[in-house]
């Protein structure tokens, strides 16, 4: 576990010390704040809108940049030690190959986590003061359900971006699937199963699978946790439309999500195990 600990101490380190994680701090509060102050321009108001119109579109950033940055600061996790000719070094140390690939997972998700932590609160701390009508414990709860969910985004791509490193050969073939990946979770994933419905006309037999298979996609399922609990009049009608008012278990939203972090880690522990270096 001291080993563990120890790589993932290093990571978190060096995450920080390229400036890419305070880069990326600066970078979440700054779209945060600019997407609650014009969120309303569309309706010709400038300003800081409705706490719940704000969280929403919050969660639409989320679902699009954290996917991307989790994926972006681990997917050389193992292959860029290997075109280093680091990786040979490290495990000539007393450290097992799966206490590698797990402190490594774990720093580089605390910095992200550290990062959305600090950026998001930011933004919402500013946005509170400029919203006395927010300034309730429900809306701190909230917040405190988005932060953890936000983490627990992150290390789901962190996990695939490692899984990613540990079957490539090369960064730049790494860099490609880790964009692919962002691409088909965030984008054609739901294109795929809107043109689903669009094609079966949203019989009743699809309509009530429809909002399970929103659990193959954490990206789907950092939304469902952040959107349903809005409900109707927050700019999330269309979630709401398409899983017909579905009522998701929060152990189930949660649980879904910590198997997405776990399981492509899991598999990259595995993969990599076996894997000549």
């Amino acid at each position: 576990m001291n080993a563990i600990l120890t790589v993932a101490w290093k990571e978190f380190r060096d995450d920080f010390r390229n400036r890419w994680t305070v880069a990326l701090t600066a970078l979440f509060a700054l779209l945060a704040l600019g997407i609650a102050w014009f969120g309303g321009a569309a309706a010709g108001r400038i300003g800081f809108t409705s706490f719940d119109a704000t969280l929403a579109s919050l969660t639409t950033l989320g679902a699009f940049v954290i996917p991307l940055i989790g994926l972006l600061i681990a997917y050389d996790t193992i292959v860029g030690e290997r075109d280093d000719g680091t990786l040979l070094l490290m495990l000539s140390y007393p450290l097992a190959r799966g206490q590698l690939v797990g402190g490594k997972f774990l720093g580089h998700c605390a910095a992200l986590a550290a990062a959305t932590l600090a950026g998001f609160t930011l933004a919402v701390a500013i946005m509170q003061v400029m919203q006395p009508s927010a300034q309730t414990l429900a809306a701190w709860l909230y917040i405190g359900r988005f932060i953890l969910s936000a983490s627990l985004l992150g290390a789901s791509f962190v996990g695939l971006a490692c899984l990613i490193s540990v079957l490539t050969t090369s960064k730049s073939r790494a860099a490609g699937l880790a964009l692919i990946g962002w691409l088909a979770s965030v984008v054609l994933f739901d294109l795929a199963l809107l043109a689903l419905l669009v094609v079966s006309g949203g019989n009743p037999i699809e309509r009530a699978v429809y909002p399970y298979l929103l659990l193959l996609n954490p990206v789907d399922v950092f939304r469902l946790v952040n959107l349903a609990a809005l409900g109707n009049g927050a700019g999330n009608e269309l979630l709401t439309g398409m899983t017909a008012g579905h009522a998701y278990p929060a152990a189930l939203l949660y649980g879904a999500l910590l198997a997405w972090a776990a399981l492509p880690f899991a598999w990259a522990a595995l993969a990599f195990r076996s894997k000549e270096v």
